[in-house]
């Protein structure tokens, strides 16, 4: 690797990818494109987007309530449309995903029926630092059981003096709790550090131990590839705001294993659009899920907010989560070294997330001294959107969709020329 633009404009001019770029908007500071680092966060717009929204405008212009049954997506199957490029984003099964609610409220959701406290088995176990809601959602779910937040969540650290987790202390702790263990869950990549878990692991052990084991892949989903179905994971949710880039409060997905889906014991709070769509329209009592996650359902689809996502779905479709996994792999080892090499001549940029590339997605989070405020606030005045964590965190996601390294040679010149060093 060189520090240089000759060096970054060639790799951008070989990169298969590179077309995706003009795909997105991207905001403006003096009459240019920002540097955009903060899809982690929000991803940016596809131009795909606005026509979407149109097309379903004139479906309801057109139809009014027929549109349910009319057209060329009716809206009464509109969460089958996006089944088979969520399933693909997931490493699932069709009938495994869903598209629904928002990320919390499924989580909620998802507790319901896989954290099934006993006054034996009632522990959660999840890593320390969780994004605040996953903290929020558990100790209200505890809570709701009966059971007080410090004893029923057991939260995993970093050992003293280290950035992140191991992951045999992962392993080691559900061994321990195993007995009293009813529910593992872990997000798949920390917003924090950006560490990626060993999902696998967590899955083998946490089912040896007789719990379920759940993950939030807010930061994960679109941002790496995942095998849900074969790694054996129970539940899964995610939001699709952040690197699937389907707009702020975009909808989130479901994963729901399908030994789980013939188990009509399994507790659900149960709404209209997850009863059998055979018999829907009967307007009967009792409950009869549709198979699947899609079972899961409470009410009918977000035809807006969904048709925006399917048009960032057809895009990860066209590109393949493979080659973004491989051109994300370049683009972060190439910030990484940009920012080793800016150390190197005396700043104090010091990496939070795991060198290991296994480990990581396409976010490095950098530990900032006492002017990291005043650094984030440099980087935004001179056109770059990025994202500030308390205390000292600076985000930072080059996205491989849309994101070059030209961008990140210039970021790494404001970096250089930064004078609170």
């Amino acid at each position: 690797m060189e520090n240089t633009l000759s060096y970054a404009r060639a790799q951008d001019q070989v990169d298969p990818l590179r077309g995706y770029r003009d795909q997105f908007y991207f905001p403006q500071h003096n009459g240019k494109d920002v540097l955009y680092f903060c899809g982690n966060s929000l991803g940016l717009q596809p131009k795909g987007v606005e026509k979407a929204l149109l097309d379903e405008l004139e479906q309801w212009r057109t139809y009014g309530v027929e549109g349910h049954f009319k057209g060329e997506m009716p809206w009464m199957y509109y969460h089958k449309f996006l089944a088979r490029q969520t399933a693909h984003i997931a490493g699932a099964k069709e009938e495994e995903v869903v598209v629904m609610n928002t990320l919390t409220t499924n989580l909620h959701l998802m507790m319901v029926s896989f954290y099934r406290p006993t006054k034996e088995r009632f522990k959660i176990i999840m890593e320390a630092g969780a994004f605040p809601s996953d903290q929020y959602a558990v100790e209200s779910q505890v809570r709701f059981h009966g059971f007080d937040p410090e004893t029923a969540i057991v939260e995993i650290a970093p050992r003293d003096g280290e950035d992140h987790l191991q992951t045999e202390d992962i392993i080691r702790t559900i061994k321990e709790q195993g007995p009293s263990a009813a529910l593992i869950l872990f997000g798949g990549v920390n917003y924090y550090t950006g560490q990626f878990f060993d999902l696998p692991a967590i899955v083998r052990e946490g089912h040896h131990a007789g719990a379920c084991v759940g993950f939030d892949l807010a930061h994960a989903a679109g941002n790496l590839p995942l095998q849900l179905h074969d790694w054996g994971a129970d539940f899964a949710v995610w939001c699709s705001y952040k690197y699937l880039n389907s707009g702020p409060g975009g909808p989130s997905g479901v994963f729901v294993h399908q030994r789980h889906h013939l188990n009509l014991d399994l507790p659900r709070f149960a709404g209209w659009w997850g009863h059998d769509e055979a018999q829907r329209f009967l307007m009967k009592k009792g409950f009869h899920p549709m198979s699947g996650a899609a079972g899961w359902q409470l009410s009918n689809a977000q035809i807006f907010p969904m048709a925006a996502h399917k048009a960032s779905l057809d895009l990860f479709e066209q590109a393949g989560m493979e080659n973004l996994r491989e051109k994300s792999l370049r683009l972060t080892a190439y910030l990484e070294f940009i920012i080793d090499e800016l150390n190197r001549k005396g700043h104090q940029y010091h990496i939070l997330t795991p060198r290991d590339p296994a480990q990581r997605g396409c976010q490095l989070s950098l530990l900032i001294g006492n002017h990291g405020r005043e650094l984030f606030n440099y980087l935004t005045d001179h056109g770059v959107i990025c994202d500030w964590r308390e205390p000292n965190v600076i985000r930072l996601a080059p996205v491989p969709m849309y994101n070059s390294f030209e961008d990140i040679w210039l970021l790494g010149e404001k970096l250089r020329v930064y004078s609170g060093k």
